[in-house]
């Protein structure tokens, strides 16, 4: 076949959205003669559509300089933009600097009916926004997505309305900010936008929704997206970013194995180009599924070369540390993540604090953080969080002595969950509920609850939450021992050493040995055998 005829066929399968052939046709094109600068531009997007961003780059360079060449400055300000948004997107912020600035002295005219004006506004803005100053960022976006609406240009339109959603949430209108998301992707869904804009407008949407706890709106633009993806033949949609959060909506599913599956194959996506931001994601959602599973050392592992890349470690590492015992460290952590919090991160810190303040007694602070909690969900209309501070509100309320009280927000949580299709966070729910009913003497309930929590505990292969079930509350254990020191000892009355104990609770042998000092000291007592006679009296086995 001749070059004319390779290279049309090339076209059609763009048009078709077939990329695997597009991308072979545009490249045996290439090979044969060249190719011009409007289709250099086309294999550029079906290279990044296909996976081969490399490719992408060196051909949106090829393609700016095809056009300035030609005098065609507003086509090679386009490449130039994609190429800037390519380059942001690796994390090569200075390289994208650099292009943005050639295209901008390249003759591109600044007015309202140029379209590629306001593609050009964009990287400032996202980067403004990125930088936590959406104030700054928010106008930007307005003027450009004006310029979009004047030229008609529909990808213009999406990204800047896109970023106004984005900036909106930002400062604080939720609502409004879901609302704008919203209306860009039914444009999406009509097809009025390019493939490229589409996913990353799709990715972006998930993002926003998932970080303000609309997870049922998350769930129904992934699946969306899923049916998106489908449509086209040898699509690569997904970045590492976007990865990560389809990652954390598995484990909100209960899908941990494929969560992290797919948390790994983020890792591999964005170790090329090293140092992306977005590393520190992924790598937290790994920790996150690990410390889950029981799989401590992994999760201690993944957290901190989390923290290397600059992600925030908390509240999973302060989580991870209650699990072993060490609530020095734990205190120490949520406290100083929950003072750095931004608005998105405060609920999660503020769940996590509740959850380590009532392990450690501090019934006073966990009442302070559950109450903020509370306060929060009178400004955002977001059934997850809702579930999340109704939880909250029911731990405290147990460990203050009120089980019937405790038992009405459990119930309400548990059913969110349950709506939100969450069965760990459910399961989560049911052994609060378990305890309610013992402390009220409906030992039959109590175990019906216990029973369907460590039924998915077990499915899900949450090994720590199936421990923890087999040991009381802070309230109802005798002589104020916490969870870990009934757990502890238990095991001492079994026969089992301190390296046993160690070994079966993922601890060191030196907070084995403390926890059996603290209860040496609160049950009176002065050797292991005493200690077994206890919990033999007080039945604690």
């Amino acid at each position: 076949m001749g070059r004319s005829t390779v290279l049309n066929h090339a076209r059609a399968a763009f048009c078709a959205r077939d990329w695997p052939r597009a991308f072979d046709g545009f490249r045996n094109a290439d090979t044969l003669a060249g190719l011009p600068a409007d289709d250099l531009d086309l294999f550029a997007r079906t290279a990044y559509l296909t996976g081969h961003d490399d490719d992408s780059v060196a051909l949106y360079e090829r393609a700016f300089t095809a056009h300035l060449e030609a005098g065609e400055t507003e086509s090679a300000g386009r490449s130039a933009f994609w190429l800037c948004f390519l380059l942001m997107g690796r994390g090569e912020v200075a390289r994208a600097g650099g292009w943005l600035e050639r295209a901008r002295q390249s003759g591109i005219p600044e007015r309202p009916d140029c379209a590629i004006s306001g593609f050009l506004m964009l990287p400032a803005a996202v980067q403004n926004m990125h930088a936590n100053r959406p104030a700054e960022a928010l106008p930007v976006f307005t003027v450009a997505q004006q310029i979009g609406r004047t030229c008609r240009d529909a990808d213009l339109l999406a990204l800047s309305s896109l970023g106004i959603g984005q900036c909106r949430v930002l400062l604080g209108d939720v609502a409004g900010g879901l609302r704008t998301l919203d209306e860009v992707l039914v444009a999406v869904g009509l097809g009025e936008v390019s493939p490229v804009v589409s996913g990353l407008v799709y990715c972006a949407v998930i993002e926003t929704c998932y970080s303000t706890y609309h997870f049922q709106r998350a769930r129904e633009w992934t699946h969306a997206l899923g049916r998106w993806c489908d449509d086209q033949s040898g699509l690569v949609p997904f970045r590492g970013q976007c990865l990560v959060h389809r990652a954390q909506m598995m484990q909100l599913d209960g899908e941990w194995s494929q969560a992290m599956d797919v948390a790994l194959l983020a890792l591999q996506r964005l170790s090329d180009p090293p140092g992306q931001p977005a590393m520190g994601m992924a790598l937290y959602e790994q920790g996150e599924l690990h410390r889950l599973r029981g799989e401590f050392t992994e999760a201690d592992a993944a957290y901190r070369s989390a923290g290397m890349y600059g992600q925030e470690v908390q509240p999973g590492l302060a989580l991870l540390r209650l699990r072993q015992g060490d609530t020095t460290a734990a205190v120490a952590g949520i406290l100083r993540g929950l003072g750095e919090s931004s608005n998105l991160d405060r609920p999660r810190m503020l769940a996590a604090h509740t959850e380590i303040a009532l392990a450690t007694g501090d019934v006073a602070a966990a009442r302070r953080s559950a109450d903020e909690l509370d306060a929060l969900t009178r400004t955002q209309d977001a059934p997850a969080l809702a579930a999340i501070a109704d939880h909250a509100q029911g731990a405290v309320l147990l460990a203050e002595g009120d089980p019937n009280g405790a038992l009405d927000r459990l119930r309400r949580s548990g059913r969110r969950w349950r709506e939100l299709g969450a069965p760990y966070e459910r399961a989560r729910v049911r052994v609060l509920q378990g305890r309610c009913c013992a402390a009220l003497g409906d030992d039959d309930a109590a175990r019906l609850e216990f029973d369907s929590a460590a039924s998915v505990f077990h499915d899900l292969h949450a090994l720590p939450d199936l421990r923890e079930l087999r040991v009381p509350t802070v309230a109802n254990a005798p002589n104020g021992l916490t969870p870990r020191e009934v757990q502890v000892l238990r095991a001492v009355a079994t026969g089992k050493t301190n390296r046993a104990i160690a070994d079966e609770f993922v601890l060191s042998e030196k907070t084995v040995a403390r926890h059996v000092s603290n209860i040496f000291v609160k049950l009176d007592v002065s050797s292991r055998s005493a200690a077994t006679a206890y919990a033999y009296e007080h039945r604690l086995l």
